[in-house]
């Protein structure tokens, strides 16, 4: 198979579990290129995802690394196995990958714990929501790329409506529901929305108020995906130059508590709902 230019992070993520298969293993490189007939450049090729691999061989490795964890092993041939083009693929090369990588990651998630602090959570907004944020970004977006970013993210929000709809918590602090992203018209109906998302039942809204007082992490955006074992679990965080996703297990545990701690701070779903109402009455 040909070398990809730019492995998605799904593909980047099927490498860098072969190495860790490898690694445990206590084997070499050298071991896994005599074993599939291959060179060694072109292991370190599919470790890091720029070369793909197939099924048979994902196989061939993880009984030769001695690995006993069927559902781990089946996990990866998934992830190995040819599909056809993605819905998502058709903003391939007009927004950034980086987004492209969000959505493959909920696409194939088991279920989502999604934390914010300053923008209503992505997979509930609104399209005038969503339209505001992309006015306030810098370098100024253009406006047809502005317009790319609200279509990419309505249709993200299908995992929510498909026929085995994701399930997903959003810990959503009270500075987020304050700021007024497009005026008071927009996040007016931002609000409503939360609250008639909240009422489905794999969607759980928790509001954090200011009340709860100091909070551990840097305030940055985050959600949680699990995979549908938990060595495929990854934690996505938001910054200012694009997203960054980690899957370290010290990671996910420090990411993991901190959502617990926002579980913990927030309140019910019930007096969330009713908390976001009151907010809609006040604008």
């Amino acid at each position: 198979m040909p070398p990809r230019s730019v492995p998605s992070e799904r593909q980047k993520r099927l490498g860098a579990e072969l190495r860790r298969m490898r690694n445990d293993a206590g084997e070499s490189t050298e071991f896994a290129a005599r074993l599939l007939g291959l060179d060694r450049a072109k292991i370190s090729n599919i470790e890091s995802g720029v070369r793909a691999i197939t099924p048979e061989r994902v196989r061939t490795l993880a009984s030769n690394y001695g690995c006993n964890d069927e559902r781990y092993t089946e996990a990866l041939v998934t992830m190995a196995t040819p599909r056809p083009k993605d819905w998502w693929e058709t903003y391939r090369g007009q927004l950034p990958a980086g987004l492209l990588d969000i959505t493959e990651l909920e696409w194939h998630a088991t279920s989502l714990r999604a934390g914010v602090f300053l923008h209503a959570p992505g997979l509930l907004q609104t399209d005038g929501y969503v339209r505001a944020v992309g006015n306030a970004a810098l370098p100024p977006l253009s406006e047809h790329e502005i317009e790319l970013r609200v279509a990419l993210r309505l249709q993200r929000q299908q995992v929510l409506h498909r026929p085995n709809p994701i399930a997903y918590t959003a810990y959503i602090h009270e500075a987020a529901l304050r700021i007024e992203f497009g005026g008071m018209k927009v996040m007016r109906a931002q609000l409503n929305h939360l609250c008639e998302m909240s009422e489905l039942s794999h969607v759980e809204v928790r509001v954090v108020p200011f009340t709860s007082g100091a909070f551990p992490g840097a305030g940055q955006a985050l959600f949680y995906a699990e995979g549908v074992v938990p060595q495929l679990d990854t934690v996505q965080l938001d910054s200012a130059h694009g997203p960054g996703f980690t899957h370290a297990p010290a990671q996910l545990d420090k990411y993991c508590s901190q959502l617990d701690w926002m579980a913990e701070a927030s309140l019910s779903p019930n007096k969330s709902r009713d908390f976001i109402v009151a907010l809609t009455g006040t604008r």
